[in-house]
């Protein structure tokens, strides 16, 4: 079996691998058109994907998943390191030994019978000095196939490795027989290896994701000197042609991916204001040269959530999806062979099959409360889709982020958009982040959630020490850190609906975030930060909003916020004696200023 690497670490394992599942045949993914072809065609005659039409949607591909087996499984996600205070009180920890030994027999033959595909791939552009390579052993076409679209996959991965290096992401899956009650997403970072078994959706499946790039990555990027961050990465192309960087973390359902393809409103658009898309998801930062904070975005393309988008909501995203992409667990419709999902327009197909493989009538199925598409159905869309991708997307020394943006879902508490005093501040903005509860989340409406950085899901080790390792980022960066910024477009009225418009319109605001990270505007010093001037929120041409609804937007209810500073007291106990001390005098300070 010729391999595709001399690297006698990458094949020395891989031999492990094949060993211990003892798969009937073995295929080295090497990325080429001729492969890939042949597997997608492979796959549609078995049955695993379908064709859709090859007019409207070229090169796109339907699957779908056991309604079983439809999302992350965070019960399900362990991080094994060697000691259980290293994963902190947010992750489920494992002694690895313990692990190795529950999994290693279920892997044992679970490849009899079927075919062993070796993915190697790049975790950015390649030869990119902020890429990794990883190499991903599967039973699964599906997996190669959205592989192929969301990393910079086959041969080509080996030339950041080289014939030496031992540092790879070593992730073996087995989608085995996707048994809920056997379902393992195992990270060990002391050993750069995830194993995932017996799930065959993507977020569990697809490592180069979540698994490797946050849960490895931000064990790496500790011990390195980098960091994985949960953000989307945006270049803001002002009039004289000058692009500024900002990265943002969101918790889910806050509109990440709407930011991360903004379309300007008219009149920015008019005088020449133009957004480019680096990233929707994650970004790795590494201080550059000149000692300024550098980003890329690890992956190659974006695997995302189809309700909820349409032509108006994000334009740009639907764009993505229009060739060469994987839909998961949506609607077909059986009229055309075209896709459809709940608030993509207002007609689903009367000739319909559900996502769970039911052919219906669209329109009474819904009218019965039925959903056609899974609520956390996905596209796996190629990012050069993107009609706004940036045209830096590919430069392997990554682009200069001048602000970093926090935010979540609040109806009364977080203004519209504050500034931190200064880095150690605004590691506190971030460790702090919360979003309050919508009816979509099971359970009581408006409960606060914390998310720090939005990372709480996904830091592959202690939460006390990822803040710390913030801290010391914010010492090796000095002046040159870019400035810290907390976003709310979800304050709400007393009837309960938003009052700042929310998708292109959030321009007004990250204009102002780029005039202050140039010391073009002034601020205004409040308890939690500081604040635009009403004024300086740029209101031409928006309905029924005027400076004096931005100075709503604005206002900090001292109230309020002494009840969120108790919460974040609470929530900090969880962290013992590992939460910085620098965390809680911040919070000390907040205190004070509200008294």
């Amino acid at each position: 079996m010729a391999t595709l690497t001399k690297n006698p670490n990458v094949n020395k394992w891989v031999d492990e691998m094949i060993s211990l599942c003892k798969p009937d045949k073995v295929v080295w993914i090497d990325g080429s058109e001729e492969q890939l072809d042949g597997l997608r065609a492979e796959a549609i005659s078995t049955g695993e994907m379908i064709k859709l039409n090859e007019e409207k949607l070229p090169g796109c591909l339907y699957h779908r998943t056991l309604p079983n087996d439809v999302a992350r499984v965070e019960d399900r996600t362990f991080i094994c390191s060697r000691k259980e205070e290293d994963a902190g009180p947010t992750n489920n920890w494992c002694d690895p030994k313990e692990m190795y030994a529950k999994l290693t027999p279920m892997y044992d033959g679970v490849m009899k019978g079927r075919t062993m595909y070796i993915i190697p791939y790049s975790m950015g552009p390649i030869g990119s000095p902020l890429a990794k390579v990883g190499v991903e052993v599967t039973d699964s076409i599906y997996v190669v196939l959205n592989m192929a679209i969301m990393t910079r996959m086959g041969a080509q991965a080996f030339k950041n490795l080289g014939d030496e290096s031992d540092d790879f992401v070593r992730g073996l899956h087995s989608k085995a027989d996707v048994d809920p009650e056997k379902r393992y997403i195992v990270q060990f970072p002391e050993d750069n290896t995830i194993w995932s078994i017996n799930s065959a959706y993507g977020g569990n499946v697809l490592l180069g994701k979540k698994c490797f790039a946050l849960r490895i990555a931000s064990f790496q990027g500790k011990n390195e000197g980098w960091m994985a961050e949960h953000m989307l990465i945006l270049g803001i192309q002002k009039p004289n042609g000058e692009i500024k960087y900002v990265t943002a973390a969101f918790p889910s359902a806050c509109g990440k991916t709407n930011l991360a393809m903004l379309i300007p409103p008219e009149g920015y658009t008019k005088r020449g204001y133009k957004v480019w898309t680096v990233g929707d998801d994650i970004a790795w930062l590494k201080p550059g040269p000149d000692g300024r904070l550098y980003a890329i975005n690890p992956e190659n393309g974006f695997f995302g959530v189809a309700p909820g988008t349409n032509e108006k909501s994000n334009y740009n995203a639907l764009a993505s999806t229009k060739r060469n992409t994987i839909f998961t667990n949506v609607a077909i419709n059986n009229d055309d062979m075209t896709v459809w999902w709940e608030k993509l327009d207002k007609n689903p197909p009367v000739n319909a099959t559900e996502w769970k493989g039911e052919k219906v009538n669209g329109p009474e199925y819904v009218a019965a409360g039925n959903k056609l598409a899974h609520p956390n159905s996905r596209f796996t869309a190629p990012a050069e889709n993107c009609p706004c991708i940036s045209p830096e997307f590919n430069n392997p020394q990554g682009v200069p982020i001048s602000a970093i943006i926090f935010g979540g879902r609040r109806a009364k508490t977080a203004p519209l958009v504050y500034q931190s005093f200064n880095w150690q501040h605004g590691t506190f903005v971030g460790s702090i982040m919360a979003s309050e509860t919508t009816a979509a989340a099971t359970g009581a409406v408006g409960v606060v959630r914390r998310d720090p950085m939005a990372m709480l899901p996904f830091c592959g080790y202690h939460m006390g020490d990822y803040w710390a390792h913030w801290l010391e980022m914010g010492k090796v960066l000095g002046d040159k850190a870019p400035k810290i910024f907390n976003v709310n477009w979800f304050r709400t009225d007393d009837n309960g609906d938003f009052i700042w418009p929310g998708y292109g319109d959030n321009m007004r605001v990250l204009d102002w975030i780029i005039d202050r990270c140039e010391g073009t505007v002034d601020a205004v010093e409040t308890p939690i930060g500081y604040e635009p001037k009403p004024e300086d929120i740029n209101v031409e041409g928006l309905d029924g909003i005027t400076t004096e609804t931005v100075a709503d937007l604005l206002t900090v209810d001292k109230n309020l916020w002494r009840e969120e500073a108790k919460g974040i007291e609470e929530f900090y106990k969880k962290f013992g004696a590992k939460l910085p001390k620098e965390m809680s005098d911040e919070l000390k300070a907040l205190e004070a200023r509200l008294a």
